[in-house]
């Protein structure tokens, strides 16, 4: 479609909702509470057929999307039609479907410590392609990728994705799963080890981190990861506000857990807004979880920036989402969001319109 159709299409109904990002995201913890929902935009609907799926969450209460894949020309138009704001949700470090980088740039996929790829050995499963942020052709190629989202009309913000390292160690609730005890950091789940990262970090602590005894145990090694995490996220952040558009992140639960886990110090990012993955199933917690999660959260971010506490809908029968929900708004949480669209039944959304609409 091209941007004069986009236009017509949008409409009147645009400019109703100019500035609704702007409301949703910058008043922060003083806003009303806000619901959100990712939504995966490849799934075969019309047009039309889009905007009754927006439709049936606006009036639940659901006033801003986060999008992955699909029309954006169709789906920012549907979407704002019915006065919602429309984030592109985009995968950042972890690249499985970029076969332009796996192609012609393999040795910017980060390296395990045990010396093996993440393109040709991706750990846990097939889909696990993470590239290194170190490198700053990396960082220049995904500034382009987030450049070129940002610019679309219909965009309001970018929403960003797999923003971290691979996981060292996965969620508890997970170790089953895959049949693992990650009681401590495996070598084939730690990364990144490749060359430019241990240069980089040997020219400023004067240790190459494989040579280490024990590379776990050592704070620097561990905060150039995290750091080397929010440079990308810093660099992004320039190219969104630049286009005048919000910018937001999906990440790990709480400070502590992301650190550990994922190598991801999300309190420090110049985010618009935070949207934690309150997962409790994951980490065999109860509902109450997810108000302590919030709470070190809002606790670590800047009293502006507002959080957005993330639930997962198969672990949350209605009943039990609209506790949920609850213990998010009194913990302190800014609004919801929920994965994904398509998990909201009827019962869910009737509570969802009893709790926000």
């Amino acid at each position: 479609m091209r941007r004069r159709n986009f236009l017509e299409l949008v409409g009147g109904a645009a400019a109703g909702v100019a500035m609704l990002p702007e409301v949703l995201l910058s008043q922060g913890r003083r806003a009303d509470f806000r619901a959100w929902s990712w939504v995966h935009g490849n799934a075969e609907r019309s047009p039309s057929e889009w905007r009754a799926h927006f439709a049936r969450l606006r009036a639940a209460g659901i006033s801003g999307i986060l999008v992955e894949g699909g029309n954006t020309d169709i789906l920012s138009a549907a979407a704002r039609a019915e006065g919602m704001a429309y984030h592109r949700w985009l995968w950042i470090l972890n690249r499985p479907g970029d076969t332009w980088a796996q192609q012609n740039h393999p040795e910017w996929f980060s390296v395990s410590r045990r010396g093996e790829s993440s393109l040709t050995h991706p750990p846990y499963v097939g889909y696990y392609k993470w590239v290194c942020p170190s490198r700053q052709p990396v960082r220049e190629y995904l500034r382009g990728l987030v450049r070129e989202a940002a610019a679309h009309p219909g965009v309001d913000g970018i929403h960003l994705d797999y923003i971290r390292h691979p996981d060292v160690i996965l969620p508890v609730g997970l170790w089953a799963k895959y049949n693992l005890v990650q009681d401590r950091e495996h070598p084939e789940f730690d990364f990144c080890y490749c060359e430019v990262c241990r240069e980089a970090f040997k020219s400023r602590s004067g240790n190459d981190p494989i040579d280490m005894p024990d590379p776990t145990a050592d704070q620097a090694w561990r905060e150039f990861r995290w750091n080397s995490v929010t440079q990308v996220v810093r660099e992004l952040a320039d190219e969104v506000h630049g286009a005048g558009k919000q910018i937001t992140a999906a990440v790990f639960p709480t400070p502590t857990l992301a650190r550990k886990l994922v190598r991801q110090a999300w309190e420090h990012w110049p985010l618009d807004a935070v949207f934690p993955m309150l997962y409790h199933g994951f980490y065999l917690e109860s509902p109450a979880w997810v108000g302590d999660s919030v709470r070190e959260g809002v606790s670590a971010l800047p009293a502006d920036r507002p959080l957005h506490a993330g639930l997962y809908l198969p672990d949350l029968d209605p009943a039990t989402l609209g506790q949920t929900v609850r213990i998010a708004r009194e913990a302190g949480a800014a609004g919801i969001s929920l994965f994904e669209s398509n998990g909201l039944t009827d019962a869910s959304l009737d509570v969802l319109r009893s709790e926000i609409g």
